[in-house]
């Protein structure tokens, strides 16, 4: 059987399984006797990506069938900082997954050129979890967290930008009503802090209890000071057709 290698985000970890990626998802969101339930999202990672810092001559051995044949579903070689060890060209492809376990794969595209909007909000998923309003775009957003002259900053990180509608470009009084956010008059506060030049206000310090799928403006980003890939989310003409099953269960 062959062996695969994924990053997870929630929680952040290195994995080694015998499951290809729907099947490792499924595995994740409910277990093996689906008494679980929990939302989940990962990278695959490539087959030859080695980094001394994690043991994977031990893993390799861990990671083979049961005495039944089932398949080893998982061997964890790090769970901690696991991230900033793994650089953006040994990633794939992401996968989401809904409480439910079904998966939806995004390959990665090229970035755009340009982001629309005066203002972004952002929710960071890996290695930390804050919503973030900024002035940024998605690439200097990406360059200012991980830069490391700056008094706080990450060595990598994944975030997804989130819909503003009207407030993208009026924080006071652009329409915000289609945005299911329960914070909209401290997001709107927020939101006018960075008129006063700030570039980051942080609108939400502890990640959600379920991702807002629906909100996702336009895809989700990993990068570093050195570059960034974007993995961009399908239509909602997409969501609606070829992904309707998916759609359905995140938004249950």
């Amino acid at each position: 059987m062959s062996t695969y290698l994924y990053l997870s985000m929630i929680p952040e970890s290195l994995v080694m399984s015998m499951l290809p990626p729907e099947q490792f998802g499924t595995y994740l969101a409910v277990g093996t006797q689906e008494r679980a339930r929990g939302p989940a999202m990962f990278f695959d990672l490539k087959p030859d990506f080695r980094n001394g810092d994690f043991d994977f001559a031990t893993a390799a051995k861990r990671c083979v069938p049961h005495p039944d044949g089932q398949p080893k579903r998982s061997v964890y070689l790090g769970i901690y900082r696991a991230l900033e060890r793994i650089p953006i060209d040994a990633v794939n492809n992401l996968w989401l997954v809904t409480p439910d376990g079904r998966v939806l794969q995004l390959e990665p595209s090229p970035v755009p050129g340009t982001f629309p909007g005066r203002y972004h909000l952002y929710q960071e998923l890996c290695p930390i979890h804050p919503v973030v309003a900024s002035s940024l775009p998605p690439n200097r957003f990406c360059r200012h967290l991980t830069d490391t002259t700056q008094p706080v900053s990450v060595p990598r990180i994944a975030f997804v930008e989130l819909e503003l509608a009207g407030l993208a470009d009026d924080p006071r009084h652009g329409d915000a009503r289609n945005l299911p956010y329960w914070y909209i008059e401290h997001l709107r506060d927020c939101l006018s802090e960075l008129q006063e030049g700030k570039v980051t206000k942080n609108v939400e310090r502890t990640p959600p209890e379920g991702f807002p799928y629906r909100c996702v403006k336009n895809g989700f980003f990993l990068g570093d000071s050195k570059g960034m890939v974007y993995f961009p989310f399908p239509s909602h003409e997409q969501l609606e057709t070829t992904h309707f099953i998916w759609w359905r269960s995140a938004n249950a």
